[in-house]
């Protein structure tokens, strides 16, 4: 192939990929009206709620999730915050980019997103891998933008294919990201829900029991590249940001929720985001950075506190913002 056929295949691919989430015609509407704003390599959709006047803050969804994992609590939440809540690359309405899901590529979008729309600092709240997420922001965003950051049930060290500490991804959630490479593939290429439903089901894993399995294919997941979950279970997503280094570097206060977790006694298998162990390395490391690290267990809770309990979750976030230095 000529140099030039070569550009044009590369720019049509390009355009395709942008164009990706649109065409797929899947989305559904919301209570709280969507924008999106241009960064450069993604176009980013995102959502609104609360005054200007108000502290800002912004949400970062789990895995297979999108903004609107958050419309329960954005109400309860625009109360006392500028809310502003975002779909990750490779989630909902923002461009899917294949080959390019990393903790670096996804906190450089949010970098931007900050700079060119919230224009001001804010505190960042994100669950599971949106919470890996806010501790990144903490500790690579640009001077001034981050006020704080909120980390519920964040995988620390158990989504990493070789962690400094405890279980790996394979020992984890890793299971139903093997399995959602293998039937659904990279940008839905295979497609096979039936099958990823009876293999779940056949799975000897118990991290399996975790995850749904309906007939139909969730709304989440519709709006999910499944290549993000390829990433993970082969380590490529934290490849170049092991997280015991990301959390040396945090800079502003970090708080840690953590949720329901137990060790399968029978296979040693984790089933939760983080183990004990791993939450306090976590803790430990970011307290030798010089850094305020405070720690809620909240066992009971599920995965997802601010889906399926938005009033306890807006609770403990505007109490804990609360404390925080003012913001300049």
């Amino acid at each position: 192939m000529t140099e030039e056929g070569t550009r044009s295949e590369a720019a049509n691919a390009a355009t395709h990929a942008r164009q990706l989430p649109d065409s797929r015609n899947i989305f559904v509407s919301h209570r709280f009206p969507e924008s999106q704003v241009d960064l450069g390599e993604v176009v980013m959709n995102f959502a609104e709620a609360g005054s200007a006047d108000n502290p800002a803050l912004l949400l970062l969804p789990e895995q297979t999730g999108s903004w609107w994992s958050y419309e329960p609590v954005m109400g309860l939440l625009a109360e006392n915050f500028h809310v502003f809540a975002v779909d990750i690359r490779g989630q909902g309405r923002s461009t899917w980019t294949p080959r390019r899901y990393s903790l670096d590529n996804f906190g450089n979008d949010l970098v931007r997103f900050i700079a060119l729309v919230i224009k001001r600092p804010v505190v960042v709240a994100g669950n599971s891998s949106g919470g890996l997420l806010a501790a990144w922001l903490s500790a690579y965003a640009m001077p001034g933008q981050i006020r704080a950051a909120l980390c519920e049930d964040a995988p620390f060290f158990a989504s990493e294919l070789v962690p400094a500490y405890g279980h790996s991804v394979l020992q984890a959630a890793g299971p139903a990201f093997e399995l959602y490479r293998d039937f659904l593939g990279d940008q839905w290429s295979i497609g096979d829900w039936k099958g990823f439903v009876e293999a779940a089901k056949a799975s000897p894993a118990k991290a399996m029991q975790l995850f749904p399995t309906p007939d139909e294919t969730p709304q989440n997941l519709k709006e999910y590249d499944p290549e993000w979950g390829r990433a993970f279970f082969e380590g490529t997503v934290a490849l170049h940001c092991p997280h015991d280094r990301m959390l040396s570097q945090v800079k502003t206060p970090i708080l840690i929720t953590h949720h329901a977790r137990t060790i399968d006694p029978e296979t040693g298998e984790l089933l939760g985001a983080l183990s004990d162990l791993q939450a306090e390395h976590a803790q430990d490391i970011i307290r030798s950075a010089g850094v305020r690290v405070d720690y809620q267990s909240h066992p009971d809770a599920l995965h997802m506190m601010h889906l399926f309990d938005p009033a306890r979750y807006a609770e403990i976030l505007t109490s804990w913002s609360a404390t925080l230095p003012a913001n300049d």
